[in-house]
């Protein structure tokens, strides 16, 4: 029997114009009152998408690719790693040495010198109000200089792009001992948001990602592997969905996350995807 069900957002639940099909919250309605957790896992960070949680009253949420987990009903903190100034320095010195685009997040905030790739993404966002974000974008001259006067707390890195940032990745995993995962925004997969085709390296401390994140909440709750139904549709949803009791890829997913799904959704996330996998594995 399910006892957990954890869920991307953009691509998953949520489609590219930001809207949400109807019957995914009558699936998250039917979970609540059968009293399975929702737990919503997104590589977004928390002040983000806040309001979102509240909206799809979800019981947890794994946070940043899995470096926050937190307890929504209650507001516990019930896990959290952050990058060290070290890691943090050697990544933004790699990035500016290839003339790259970076951008932090910490609890609070985006800290970018110029809004482009992702955060000019979250920028829109918040502009639309389609998260009711919190998170407040700080533009300042110079990166490294606010790091080193203000010290945030830094959740993780993003590393931008229009062109292929395998070199940039092997470059950084040969220096620091960290997670480095490639999203590729291309062909159908193209941010439209902000129209645009790249892609970015999403960095955190060392073996964070929403299924290790996901073991951790799992042994928090005393549920077991074969009582957790994983959905997602990008590659950071990968691993979760693979070592899942059952594994879901929503019709639209990456063909890599299809290979590992158990099962693949007949409707894309414009039309229900999420609502068709939890209705298939889950009787009411």
């Amino acid at each position: 029997m399910i006892k957990l069900v954890a869920s991307d957002l953009d691509g998953t639940i949520i489609d590219k114009a930001g809207s949400i099909y109807e019957n995914n919250f009558k699936a998250i309605n039917d979970l609540n009152k059968k009293n399975i957790d929702f737990v919503i896992c997104t590589g977004k960070t928390y002040p983000i998408v806040k309001g979102m949680c509240s909206k799809f009253n979800a019981n947890y949420g794994i946070f940043g690719n899995g470096n926050e987990i937190i307890n929504l009903k209650t507001g516990e903190e019930i896990y959290k790693q952050l990058l060290t100034p070290e890691q943090i320095n050697s990544c933004i010195s790699i990035a500016k040495e290839h003339k790259l685009h970076v951008h932090l997040y910490t609890n609070t905030e985006i800290i970018t010198e110029s809004l482009q790739y992702m955060d000019l993404r979250n920028y829109k966002l918040q502009q639309s109000k389609i998260y009711d974000s919190s998170l407040k974008i700080t533009i300042i001259p110079d990166i490294s200089q606010y790091l080193l006067f203000n010290n945030p707390q830094v959740c993780k890195l993003v590393i931008s792009s229009e062109k292929d940032l395998s070199n940039v990745k092997d470059e950084i995993l040969e220096k620091e001992d960290i997670s480095v995962t490639t999203i590729r925004k291309y062909g159908e997969y193209k941010d439209s948001i902000i129209n645009k085709e790249y892609e970015y390296l999403d960095i955190s401390p060392k073996n964070i990602n929403k299924n290790t994140a996901l073991n951790i909440l799992k042994n928090y709750l005393k549920i077991n592997n074969d009582e957790v139904l994983a959905i997602g549709d990008n590659l950071n949803d990968l691993d979760m969905v693979k070592n899942s009791g059952i594994g879901v890829a929503v019709a639209n997913s990456y063909d890599e996350l299809k290979s590992v799904a158990k099962y693949t959704t007949e409707n894309p996330v414009e039309t229900g995807g999420f609502a068709e996998a939890v209705y298939k594995f889950i009787e009411f």
